[in-house]
């Protein structure tokens, strides 16, 4: 059996993969998280039953854990999600970014390392972001995997850091590894200071609508289950030592996305149509603010055929019903704490 260890996978991201690939009978899937303020358990609670799936609580630095889990296990796939990913907390204190991202990446690569004798049937995916990419003008075209790293804020520059640890463990070690970049994800199980599950439940509970600047910003929105498949495709068929960028051509402004929730929103709660929208409230920009992010994924259409399958506009009502049936789960996460960062950085 193959035996996936599948870092943060109480998150965003991470649940949803790990919802995807639990249908298969014939992996078994190590659930390593720290259940720190976006991970979880409630997003795989239901999961935790299956035969399949083992729940680990734990921190991707501690090297003592993570090595037991190889041997304990005979871990054959690291999926690595965990991350710090929040680029407004990195600004207002990157250091948690720099230990989770790039020294539990270390962590992993290590104990992958010391553990896979040979790279038969072994595999190491990094899972990354656009934003190591920096930011594009208004003309440039999309980011591939050839573009230059140029990343702008705290998040980022942890992120690019630990992919380029992760290319040079294949160089120098022989590593088998695979790195994907992808542009913004949307869907379920999205924690809700994010921009879009962060103006549904405002937008729910008529609360203002916070925006950044000129709301102008441009990002490539990619849903959640798009990009877990393209993660299994490239686990199937991906190329040992290749960059894979996973974006959907979807290219919308903050503005657009905050108006068509509104717009949503106002349909299905039965608002008048603009209703929503007058709770629209731009504040100051935050700092290093990146203007516009885009993917090109041709090689992975054209080498492993796999495209996005969720169009936005079309994707969103089902989105925002998702909210809605699941706002107990949203409260429960909108306390203390994540109470204490909204009115810090909102105002509020």
């Amino acid at each position: 059996m193959k035996t996936w260890l599948i870092t943060g996978g109480a998150g965003f991201i991470g649940s949803n993969f790990v919802r995807i690939s639990s249908r298969n009978p014939g992996i078994r899937l190590i659930i390593l998280d720290a259940l720190t303020y976006a991970g979880n358990l409630a997003n795989i609670s239901d999961l935790l039953m299956m035969p399949n799936v083992v729940f680990v609580k734990g921190d991707v630095c501690d090297s003592e854990l993570v090595i037991g889990l190889f041997e304990e296990y005979g871990i054959t796939h690291v999926i690595h999600f965990a991350a710090e990913s929040h680029v407004d907390r990195s600004i207002l204190g990157a250091r948690p970014f720099i230990t989770t991202n790039i020294e539990g990446t270390f962590t992993l690569l290590e104990a992958a390392r010391k553990n896979w004798m040979t790279g038969k049937d072994k595999l190491f995916l990094h899972v990354s972001t656009d934003e190591v990419y920096g930011s594009l003008a208004p003309q440039d075209p999309p980011f591939n995997e050839n573009s230059p790293y140029q990343p702008n804020s705290p998040y980022s520059s942890s992120k690019a850091a630990a992919d380029h640890l992760v290319r040079a463990w294949h160089h120098t070690y022989d590593l088998p590894t695979i790195i994907s970049n992808c542009s913004n994800n949307y869907g379920p199980w999205q924690f809700p200071e994010k921009l879009i599950p962060l103006i549904i439940m405002n937008a729910l509970e008529e609360k203002e609508l916070p925006i950044y600047g000129d709301g102008l910003q441009v990002r490539d929105w990619l849903h959640v289950e798009d990009h877990c498949h393209a993660l299994l495709r490239i686990i199937e068929q991906g190329a040992i030592g290749q960059t894979y960028t996973i974006g959907a051509n979807q290219e919308r402004t903050n503005l657009y996305i905050v108006q068509k929730i509104c717009s949503t929103v106002d349909i299905l709660k039965g608002r008048p149509q603009g209703a929503t929208s007058r709770l629209i409230k731009h504040i100051a920009d935050r700092p290093g603010h990146d203007r516009r992010y885009a993917i090109d994924s041709t090689r992975l259409q054209k080498e492993l055929g796999w495209r996005a399958l969720h169009i936005f506009e079309e994707t969103l009502p089902d989105v925002v019903s998702w909210y809605i049936a699941h706002k107990d789960w949203a409260d429960t996460i909108r306390t203390g704490e994540y109470l204490h960062y909204y009115q810090r950085q909102y105002g509020e």
